[in-house]
């Protein structure tokens, strides 16, 4: 796992991640125009769907993909809860809060899926092309679940349930699973033949593109965490580094009589180790203004996502190896 962590924190992507997040920490404005970083994330949405659309035209569909993709689902609906049980005894978190968090930890992190995928690609790793779908059907189910455990609390007459269809709507339907899940449609259409036609854009810049919006991803995590740093004790701080490990393990457990590649096996556990920083604080804020937003921001993209980048892969490449191979 050391040579692992090691060869892993040599990568240009995980470097210039460190970078940004350092240059944020020192009040060095390295963030990207809100437009490029945008372009940017569309760009990487599209190319690693439509390579994983290609990669189902290639080996085709089996009913062997149904057992990791309910996997997948019901992980999403579950995790929340676990979360939300966790926090509710080990912090001093209130309910609403605590489910908003809990959420955040049961939907992924497309940007810690995608590094995990270049690292494994770097390695001569390629999964099957359904991990792609997998990751786009976890988006949603988490935030339904942490909305019902709030709606617990706070009750109907405070609109929690009659806005619910909103932020499910956008988990669904928000740009980055529209475009994901498009190209994966256009690259299981098109096959072989559609790569080869735009190999060019596809495939050979992916990597410096990754680089780039790693960079900003990082300025924006460093600037978060030390700017909110005081909304989260040690007993917060703490759920952020332990909760993706946990559930990284329970999603071992799982995949263990599962028929997946190792490669294919290690992206789902990336999958539920992530947290959500786009979709999911997008759902809250609309369905949930009760939250505290610092919190379950900062705790899901300073603390968790940092840990995943720079550890959480690279362990959960050598559990999945070691359990797996």
């Amino acid at each position: 796992m050391l040579d692992l962590a090691l060869s892993s924190l040599a990568s240009p992507v995980i470097l210039f991640f460190v970078l940004g997040f350092v240059s944020a920490l020192a009040r060095v404005d390295l963030s990207l125009p809100q437009p490029v970083a945008k372009t940017i994330a569309v760009y990487l949405m599209l190319a690693i769907g439509f390579k994983g659309g290609v990669g189902i035209a290639e080996s085709g569909f089996s009913i062997e993909y149904a057992t990791p993709l309910a996997i997948g689902i019901l992980f999403s609906a579950a995790l929340p809860y676990m979360g939300y049980r966790l926090l509710r005894v080990a912090t001093r978190l209130d309910n609403v809060d605590a489910a908003a968090v809990a959420a955040h930890y049961g939907s992924i992190s497309i940007v810690t899926f995608l590094t995990a995928s270049q690292i494994l690609t770097d390695r001569g790793q390629e999964p099957e092309g359904i991990v792609i779908a997998i990751a786009a059907a976890m988006e949603a189910p988490a935030i339904v679940t942490g909305l019902w455990l709030a709606s617990r609390t706070i009750g109907a007459d405070a609109g929690v349930q009659d806005r619910t269809a909103l932020p499910v709507r956008e988990a669904f339907l928000n740009s980055s699973v529209f475009v994901l899940l498009g190209a994966l449609c256009i690259g299981w259409f098109t096959g072989q033949d559609g790569l080869a036609n735009i190999e060019a854009f596809i495939v050979d810049p992916f990597k410096g593109v990754l680089c780039l919006f790693l960079l900003d991803i990082g300025a924006v995590a460093g600037r978060g965490l030390a700017q909110n740093r005081n909304a989260l004790d040690g007993r917060i701080f703490m759920f952020g580094l332990y909760m993706p490990v946990l559930s990284a393990a329970i999603m071992a457990l799982a995949l263990w009589p599962v028929p997946m590649s190792v490669s294919g096996k290690t992206l789902m556990l990336v999958l539920a180790a992530s947290a959500s920083y786009i979709a999911v604080p997008a759902a809250m804020r609309l369905a949930l203004p009760q939250a505290n937003p610092v919190i379950y921001t900062t705790l899901s993209l300073g603390i968790t996502f940092p840990f995943n980048i720079i550890v959480g892969i690279p362990l959960y490449v050598t559990v999945a190896e070691f359990l797996f191979a």
